[in-house]
């Protein structure tokens, strides 16, 4: 065979080789670099993550769970919330669940509302809150959950007074003392001009009880020195009502 001949076949071969790619044969393999090596500029495909909906607490629930607080009916409050019932659902006035259950005294169902993760400083349409409630009224059980569960106790109601004014004005001893111990202001002036000393003067009638708040207004540092929106003293205003006894507290801690 001549060598013309067989350059030829030669040729022939590689155009062959070549078809056969074009054709759906394998190609030869080529290195694919890795993402730490793509080109500058290039962008690694992520997955696509589905958007979370949010949670929508069942109306009916919170109705269920309103009326149920009213009606002391704790397996009721619990079938609510295991309902789906909004923990701040607001009722009559914008009273929420735990508002409802101090105003009621009812502490098993506060503790339920509570645990469920209720607002103890959620106020109504009268700035009123659990806590404020709580304080002013003497539901000291209630009280107790309140604080554990981390109310703010410089929270003022509608008057502008902290819980310790209305709860020396009531003579409610053991409140006093939880809310004194809980850091509440103890000079704290509402809207008024008063603060709890002079409210527990003032609004009292100076029996023991009244007598006793002065003493622990006192022994906590409250000022004997403030005047009221008039200007009257603390002192002034007790020997004014013939409350010996507390302007006796009041001499002995000058």
């Amino acid at each position: 065979m001549s060598p013309t001949r067989l350059a030829s076949l030669a040729l022939l071969g590689l155009v062959g080789l070549s078809a056969c790619a074009a054709d759906g044969e394998p190609a030869p393999l080529r290195a694919v670099p890795s993402p730490s090596h793509e080109a500058p500029g290039s962008e690694t495909p992520r997955p696509e993550v589905e958007p979370t909906e949010p949670v929508t607490p069942d109306p009916r629930a919170g109705r269920a769970l309103l009326r149920a607080v009213e009606a002391g009916d704790v397996d009721g409050v619990r079938r609510a919330l295991e309902a789906g019932a909004d923990v701040e659902v607001r009722g009559t006035e914008r009273r929420t669940p735990l508002l409802l259950a101090a105003r009621a005294d009812r502490p098993v169902i506060a503790r339920l509302l509570l645990d469920a993760g209720a607002d103890p400083d959620a106020k109504d349409a009268i700035h009123d809150s659990a806590f404020l409630y709580a304080g002013a009224e003497g539901r000291t059980e209630i009280l107790r959950m309140i604080l554990e569960a981390g109310a703010d106790v410089r929270s003022t109601n509608r008057y502008g007074g902290t819980a310790l004014i209305p709860a020396s004005e009531h003579a409610h001893v053991a409140v006093v003392r939880m809310l004194i111990d809980a850091g509440v202001p103890v000079d704290h002036v509402n809207d008024l001009g008063w603060t709890a000393l002079h409210e527990a003067i003032v609004l009292g009638n100076g029996d023991a009880d009244h007598v006793q708040v002065v003493r622990m207004l006192l022994e906590a540092g409250a000022d004997r020195g403030i005047p009221d929106g008039d200007g009257v003293l603390p002192r002034t205003l007790a020997e004014q009502r013939g409350f010996t006894e507390i302007v006796a507290a009041l001499d002995e801690t000058a």
